[in-house]
Order: C-alpha cells, then structure tokens, then sequence
C-alpha cells in the first residue's frame, strides 16, 4: 500500500511538471510570435521610411542632376558626405531648408560650363575620394570644376596618366598662392607709395637680394629709371622667371582689379661701366645693364590719355599749296588760297610736347 501511495504521488507530481513545461513552452511561443509581430511591424515601418518594397529591396532616395544636357541620378548622401564642398551644402542644410530647389521637372541643374565627362570624373571624388582622369579629359577643366564646386585639387586627389597636364596645373595653383604672399608683401607697398606721391601708375623692378645699385650723381641713366619702384627679393625674381608664372600673377593682377597690366624682363643699369669723353666736352656714361623682371600697372581706367586739348597745325588735304614764309611776297610771310582751321587732336600719350613747344599759327583776315 505504502508503495501504491508512493506511485501515486509520483504520477501526479510527473503530471503537474509536464503541464508546466507545456504552458511554459506555450507561453514562449507566444511571446516570439508576438516579438516577431514587433519585429515585423517596425520593419514595415522602417521599410516605409526608407522606400522597401514587399520583397524586402531598399530603395534608397535619389536626385536628378542635369549636367551639359545629361542626367546623373545620385545619392544626396553621397554628396552630404562631403559637406566642405558646394554640392555637400547644396543636399545638406540648403536644402533643408529650401535654399536648394528643383526645377518644374524636379531636377537639379548645374550650372554650365561644366560638361558631363568632367562631372562624371568628380563623381569618382564623392564616391571614392580620387578622381581619375581619363585619357581624352582636359585636366586644365576639371580644375576648373574642382574651384568652382570646392574641392581639393591636389596630387591625393587627383590621378592622371598625364602626368605634365596634372604638373602644369599644380603649379599653377602653387604660383597663384605664392604671388598672393608676393602681392601683400612686397607689390602693393610699391603701389601705394606711387599713389601717395600723386602717381597713377607703378613701374616695379625686381632685383636679386645681392645686385647692387650705383649710380653717378652727375651723370645718371638717361632712362627715367630713378622713377621706378625697386625690390630687392631673390624669391619674386626666381618666380617671375618662368612665363607661366607671370601669365598666373597678370591674371590675379586683373582679378584685382588693376589696369595695363605688364610683366616681362628688360635691361636695368646698376653701375657705371666708363665714361667717354665727346667732342665738344661732352660726356657720355656707359652702364651695366642686367636683365631683371618689372611690373607696369595702372589703377586708373583712363591711364595715359591727355585731358586737355591740343592743336597742331596740319597740312590740309583741300588746301596742298600753302606759301612758304619768305617766298613770294618780299620780307612778309604770304599765304596763298584759303587759311585751314586748325585740327583738334587729343593725344593718347602724356609724353607729347607741351602746349607751349607746339608750332603757334596765325590767322589772317582780310
């Protein structure tokens, strides 16, 4: 009987164990399926917001820009990615908050005078970081579009298999940063002691740090050189060495706003060489001349033209025999035919002879 009792108890306690491990298992079925549920519904959700579809493929957003009359659909994302450059504001706060729109067919036009070939290397940028350079795509454009779209063009970012385009391009951009030192420097000084002295006009010459200048007191260069802006800078003369490098620095010149504009190399004297005796006890001073850069500048629109009114006697065409003084008509000076008006010239040079020097006419009449 004891051992019945004990079987008993056993087959209830053995009935209870597995009712609790079947409402156990039940229960945890449950709650996956209502976890799953959870997990379903938030990835509908999330699929809404990121475009899915109901096989599950993400469709991310994209924008459409026309570029030289072709279409490039593109990630904002990826332009956002670069948020220094001018396209990464353009998809970022701008368009945000609407300084970015869309034309009627809600595309994005870039502005022109970038093709589509270039655009398609600076994609590359956006997406891989480097920009690789086809053969066939004109280096000096794509700098161009990296200026205007804010990009950094230098040897990390860009590759080329030409490699004299890329170098030509470098050293452009390294001349036009270093001329912008130059310029603050050494260049606008110059100019402005010309101004404050009254001048509208600047002629600099730029001489190594170690030529020296010795002029005769009694016999200076006949040349008008003691009217020039001389710096002594070894660097500025080894720059403006290379034509492409007075090519950059005329550009910023004009870019500043400066006028007759000239750069190139002439003959500067430095030292009195000898002097040879004339007949008739004049003196002449050869000096030592080296061939050194200058810059001619202008900040006046009108630079070089005169302001008053000249006039200059003229042998007029109507009129081919004017008398000669002293011909003809005994001690007096006779003139035959018609007197011609005087012409009215304005000269374009301030170095012409001044109004007194010019021949006076005379007007008689009868």
């Amino acid at each position: 009987m004891r051992i019945l009792l004990i079987l008993e108890q056993t087959s209830e306690q053995l009935t209870m164990a597995s009712s609790t491990v079947i409402h156990f298992f039940t229960d945890l079925k449950n709650s996956q399926s209502y976890s799953d549920l959870q997990v379903k519904r938030r990835r509908k959700m999330s699929g809404l917001k990121e475009g899915r579809t109901d096989l599950g493929t993400v469709h991310r957003e994209r924008v459409t820009l026309v570029v030289d009359g072709s279409h490039f659909a593109v990630d904002p994302a990826t332009f956002t990615a670069h948020p220094n450059t001018m396209l990464g504001r353009m998809f970022g706060p701008a368009r945000q908050h609407n300084f970015t729109r869309p034309n009627g067919k809600g595309e994005y036009e870039l502005t022109e005078g970038i093709s589509a070939s270039i655009f398609q290397v600076i994609l590359n940028f956006y997406q891989t970081g480097v920009m690789r350079c086809p053969d066939g795509v004109s280096v000096s454009e794509l700098r161009e579009a990296c200026d205007y779209l804010c990009i950094n063009f230098s040897a990390s970012t860009v590759k080329c298999r030409d490699l004299s385009a890329l170098l030509h391009e470098l050293s452009n951009y390294g001349a036009r940063r270093q001329f912008e030192g130059f310029l603050e420097e050494l260049v606008v000084p110059a100019m402005v002691s010309c101004a404050q002295g009254g001048e509208r006009e600047c002629h600099i010459v730029v001489l190594a740090d170690d030529d020296i200048v010795d002029w005769d007191e009694e016999h200076p260069p006949p040349m008008g050189e003691e009217y020039s802006q001389i710096l002594y800078s070894s660097k500025l003369y080894r720059f403006f060495k290379y034509i492409e490098n007075r090519d950059v620095a005329k550009t910023l010149l004009k870019e500043r706003g400066l006028k007759n504009i000239r750069i190139g190399i002439e003959g500067y004297p430095t030292y009195k060489e000898k002097v040879k005796r004339r007949p008739g006890g004049r003196s002449e001073v050869i000096y030592n001349y080296v061939q050194r850069p200058f810059i001619q500048l202008s900040w006046e629109k009108e630079e070089g033209k005169s302001r008053h009114v000249d006039f200059q006697c003229v042998r007029s065409k109507s009129v081919p025999n004017l008398a000669v003084p002293g011909e003809g008509g005994g001690g007096g000076a006779a003139w035959g035919g018609t007197m011609p008006s005087p012409q009215v010239d304005e000269l374009d040079r301030l170095n012409g002879p001044a109004p007194s020097q010019l021949p006076q006419t005379a007007t008689n009449e009868s």
